[in-house]
């Protein structure tokens, strides 16, 4: 696992960007709106674009490029022109501070991912 972030220092809705061991690419940490934490790989499969840069709805992440919409517990695009899955990560919280594990690359989205373990 990967410390990415103390909890407070990711407010809700916000995302912060992580370059993890194990992932090939960039990895997008989310505190959504729902108050729980997600892992996603950062860059949308439309186009190269850093999804820890869009905007959070609810679980959603909107791409800042071209408004791809990804639901950030299954890493699935709801709306075009995003077509692929992103992968999704296991996220825990360990006394106050938020870990990331990234899936091998193998394993595209489509997965419904249980919201951040935390862990006392």
């Amino acid at each position: 696992m990967t410390p990415v972030c103390r909890i407070e220092d990711l407010p809700e809705g916000e995302a912060v960007r992580v370059e993890v061991e194990g992932s090939p690419e960039p990895i997008a940490v989310f505190h959504a709106d729902d108050g729980e934490f997600y892992a996603i790989d950062d860059t949308c499969t439309h186009q190269d674009a850093s999804l820890s840069d869009g905007w959070v709805e609810g679980c959603f992440v909107e791409c800042p490029l071209h408004t791809a919409l990804f639901d950030l517990r299954t890493g699935e695009p709801t709306c075009l022109p995003a077509r692929r899955p992103v992968r999704t990560h296991r996220v825990t919280v360990l006394d106050g501070m938020v870990h990331v594990e990234a899936r091998p690359v193998e394993e595209a989205g489509g997965v419904v991912v249980e919201p951040a373990e935390i862990v006392a």
